[in-house]
């Protein structure tokens, strides 16, 4: 048995065992759904930073950067600033006005039945694309991490599949939550020691480290050049790479402050201080990591080289072929057990959130009027909602096979967040004319834009595209906002502008907030 397999083996022992103590403490919606508010702010940010740095950041962000530069770590810029627009605006009226899900802020003021409608239809977009995404990533990347293992892809999926439902089905948030700290710590451990074996490598000195990126040589159309990787233009070039390069980062920027796996974390501690609390927490800890990511992926690029990357496994080996080769096989073991945590995590954390938002947006209050027909009732159909949507990201996953380019999954899962979730939950909180129509308008605007313009853009058509750049942000965020402003003027609402007081105290001290409860 490989070293690789048994920490993979390890990390499966450790957090299903914190699952059975999680099922052990948890007792109703308030323990499954947020974990009973009862995180504490450092418990929470570790779990938010867990819960945000993907697969995607750590091995695609370092890979990106490995062969594409200084274009590549503005990935990085983009992901760490994102957290400003949390923590200024979403964290603290969210836990104080919310109860679940994004939706419970949107239906304080507005008619609770389209609006849920909506809210959980956009939910259940963004997560399962999302899952989507990081299920093709895990099968393959599982595979490529434990080759001399006999585990293909389509066991690596039905295996990350299982687990994830596993952890959320008989743990809920409690056990979530958990397996997002740990995954975080081992994550900030490994790419800790990974930046310092690369500084090691360049004796600690970093006009010796600036001065290989300046200089890194690879094979380009079967020659071999020397090119400043500190220098823009290897990805995002003319005539639309300046214009790729600001719609993606409008859509991190605003979108991350409307994923619903993120929001939902909100929920989890006792009250607003330490929600905003928590976003520094996570904040110092994303922001650590990403400054890191310029280690890992300059460090791949000096170190290993972009033709060896590019001959064992392609960009998203950059960091796991960096650690093997400045700390051998067992480092090498260590970082594959961190990628396989990390994705663990983030699915665990899309599939409560898209179990939640169906059940209790969905199933309780738009089909039973808020009331629960038999005790239990909710959490039953959010389990029942966990098995449906594990089976069917599994079943999407080994259909589309490997080899799929799923990029474009994540970047419309940030651009529906951005355009749709976004413009509502801002008007919702702080314009007094906001309504039910502005709602809806906003929500379906932003949703149907985000997937029209991926689908004519080069990530889906390819040379043949209609809409020219990858990331549609840059047109459907500001429609999204149209949409939700004409939606408002186009009709009146006197009940909605008449309770935004109250959701403006409410939203701001706290008053009537959702309380602590016992596990």
């Amino acid at each position: 048995m490989s070293t690789a397999l048994i920490m993979f083996l390890v990390f499966i022992i450790v957090t299903l065992g914190i699952t059975y103590w999680s099922a052990r403490q948890a007792t109703g919606a308030n323990s499954f759904f947020a974990a009973g508010r009862r995180m504490t702010a450092w418990q929470n940010g570790v779990a938010v930073a867990g819960d945000y740095m993907s697969a995607a950041s750590f091995l695609g962000i370092a890979g990106i950067i490995a062969f594409q530069g200084y274009d590549g770590f503005m990935y990085s810029v983009g992901w760490l600033v994102a957290y400003l627009t949390v923590l200024l605006i979403v964290a603290e009226p969210l836990r104080n006005a919310g109860k679940y899900t994004m939706a419970d802020v949107l239906a304080y003021r507005l008619s609770p039945r389209p609006v849920r409608a909506m809210a959980a239809l956009s939910t259940l977009t963004v997560s399962t694309f999302y899952m989507i995404a990081q299920m093709v990533g895990a099968g393959a990347l599982v595979a490529l991490l434990l080759k001399d293992s006999g585990i293909t892809y389509h066991t690596a999926v039905i295996g990350v599949g299982v687990l994830m439902v596993t952890y959320v089905v008989f743990g809920g948030m409690l056990a979530t939550t958990w397996v997002q700290i740990i995954k975080a710590v081992l994550l900030m451990a490994g790419t800790v020691l990974l930046s310092i074996l690369v500084l090691a490598h360049f004796d600690f000195s970093f006009s010796k480290f600036f001065d290989a990126i300046g200089h890194v040589t690879y094979t380009e159309n079967g020659v071999q050049v020397t090119k400043d990787f500190l220098q823009p233009g290897l990805r995002f070039k003319p005539p639309y790479g300046a214009l790729d390069l600001i719609s993606l980062s409008l859509a991190l920027i605003f979108g991350t402050a409307g994923l619903p796996h993120i929001l939902v974390r909100f929920y989890t501690v006792p009250d607003a201080k330490t929600a905003r609390i928590s976003v520094v927490w996570a904040m110092a800890l994303i922001g650590s990591f990403y400054i890191m990511t310029t280690f890992l992926g300059f460090g791949a690029a000096t170190i290993v080289g972009r033709d060896v990357i590019a001959a064992n496994g392609g960009t998203n080996m950059s960091a796991p072929l960096l650690a093997q080769t400045l700390g051998g096989e067992v480092f090498f073991a260590f970082v594959a057990a961190i990628a396989f945590a990390t994705i663990l995590a983030v699915v665990a954390g899309l599939t409560i959130s898209a179990s939640t938002s169906f059940a209790h947006d969905f199933y309780t209050n738009v089909l039973h009027h808020g009331r629960e027909r038999s005790p239990g009732e909710e959490v039953r159909v959010a389990r029942i909602t966990a098995f449906v949507v594990g089976a069917i990201a599994i079943a999407i996953a080994i259909l589309l096979g490997p080899t799929a380019n799923v990029a474009f999954l994540v970047a419309l899962a940030f651009a529906v967040a951005a355009s749709a979730n976004l413009p509502v939950i801002i008007f919702s909180l702080f314009w007094k004319r906001f309504n039910t129509t502005g709602a809806v308008a906003g929500l379906a605007t932003g949703l149907a834009a985000s997937i029209l313009l991926i689908l004519i853009g080069p990530s889906f058509m390819k040379a043949e595209a209609i809409f020219p750049l990858e990331n549609p942000g840059i047109v459907s965020i500001p429609l999204g906002f149209l949409g939700a402003v004409i939606g408002t003027l186009l009709t009146r609402e006197p009940t909605a502008e008449e309770k935004f007081a109250e959701l403006l105290v409410r939203a701001n001290t706290g008053l009537g907030a959702e309380k602590a409860g016992g596990h």
